[in-house]
């Protein structure tokens, strides 16, 4: 079973930049998509980014596009998420997950099977 830690998150102000890292134990993750979620107070968990297995497509949710930018290390079992540009409405607690079927590619929740605890990322205005 494979276990997701992310890390990185924490408080920001509007217009700044946080890098967020999620590290895969226990199984490799190197065959696997990838996704970046978030979830807001009050609201339902929100699709942000995802990585196919290799790194060679990506996809991003319309509110961060050219702001946002995931990439992953399969060779050290992580996927990063750079936050640029950063806004108030960026805030939420920011989740890693893998998708259930190796070599798949996904953006919704559902297809994700394995996930991290989370890491809070707060942006003040």
């Amino acid at each position: 079973q494979v276990q997701l830690v992310e890390s990185g998150g924490g408080l920001v102000q509007a217009g700044g930049s946080l890098r967020l890292s999620c590290a895969a134990s226990g199984r490799t993750v190197s065959t696997y998509g990838m996704g970046w979620f978030r979830q807001a107070p009050g609201k339902e968990r929100e699709f942000v980014a995802a990585i196919n297995w290799n790194g060679g497509s990506t996809y991003y949710t319309n509110s961060v596009k050219g702001r946002f930018t995931i990439s992953r290390d399969n060779a050290k079992n992580t996927v990063d998420l750079v936050m640029n540009s950063l806004k108030p409405e960026d805030t939420a607690v920011y989740s890693c997950a893998r998708t259930k079927s190796m070599f798949q590619s996904a953006l919704l929740a559902s297809d994700f099977n394995s996930w991290g605890q989370g890491t809070q990322v707060t942006v003040s205005s």
